[in-house]
């Protein structure tokens, strides 16, 4: 079966990348023997850190199998950066656009043609206030069936050690020298899936797989027991909506009862008053 060609692009940015971090970090790989020799495959990435995709890029380089990731379309548009990501073949993806299912099309073709395409399922930076992989998109799972290809979950930790995600200045802290940790797993089972429609609840059950699959490999990185079920941070932001729409209309109400309990006596000293005046 194909491959693709390690290239020159990719050759530079690793002449570029690879001395920066073997000085600067240690590595913990594991798993490498999980990555496929030959054909396409899908890996499947957690992400916790800015700095983790080029953790997973340095491990997936030595593996002799170069990742094509999919990247925000503007990535590909500034200066060296762009230069790089359109030379190394990244897929652009142009989120909540008519062109969004182009970046679909194009991990399948790369898939066809013998390429690893790289995804990360959750669609962005863990919202899990543990750093644990939260609720993924269905993107992956999409290609996965429409490909058939191998998903090999693959997990990564320490990054974030060195560049906290959602920190307010995205400053790199290099000591003590942090461990970049990449452990990859066996291709998840997805083959009772392959001859079902791709409904709604099917992609959120291949997701699921394979969201679980990554997880499982992190708690082993991590040496910690995985929460039962993964994050859902669209139901966080509705919980903290809600909360702060109570909170409002709490604080609201306050005045208006202070302003009700400063009325009463004056009207109390008003009725006094005109008894009084009514006496006289």
């Amino acid at each position: 079966m194909s491959r693709r060609r390690i290239g020159f692009w990719y050759r530079l940015a690793a002449v570029i990348c690879k001395p920066p971090l073997l000085v600067l970090f240690k590595r913990d790989w594991q798993g490498m023997e999980h990555i496929p020799a030959d054909g396409g495959f899908i890996t499947a990435v957690n992400h916790n850190s800015y700095l983790d995709p080029l953790s997973y890029a340095h491990y997936q380089y030595n593996t002799g199998r170069v990742p094509r990731f999919l990247a925000k379309a503007g990535l590909f548009k500034s200066g060296f950066v762009g230069l790089m990501m359109r030379g190394t073949g990244q897929i652009p993806v142009y989120r909540e656009t008519t062109d969004a299912a182009n970046a679909f099309r194009a991990a399948v073709t790369a898939i066809h043609k013998g390429e690893c395409v790289a995804f990360y399922p959750e669609g962005t930076l863990t919202r899990d206030p543990d750093l644990w992989p939260m609720q993924g998109k269905t993107g992956a799972a999409r290609v996965a069936l429409l490909t058939k290809a191998p998903v090999i979950p693959v997990a990564q930790w320490g990054a974030h050690e060195a560049m906290p995600p959602y920190a307010k200045e995205k400053k790199l802290q290099l000591l003590p020298r942090k461990t970049l940790r990449v452990k990859a797993g066996p291709p998840v089972d997805l083959s009772a899936y392959y001859d079902q429609e791709p409904t709604a609840e099917v992609l959120r059950a291949v997701t699921d797989l394979i969201m679980g699959a990554i997880t499982e490999q992190l708690a082993q990185l991590r040496g910690e027991t995985a929460p039962t079920a993964p994050y859902d941070w669209r139901k966080a932001i509705a919980q903290e909506r809600r909360a702060a729409r109570e909170a409002a209309k709490a604080t609201a109400a306050e005045p208006a009862a202070a302003t009700e309990g400063a009325i009463a006596p004056q009207q109390a000293r008003s009725t006094q008053q005109a008894q009084e005046d009514e006496g006289k």
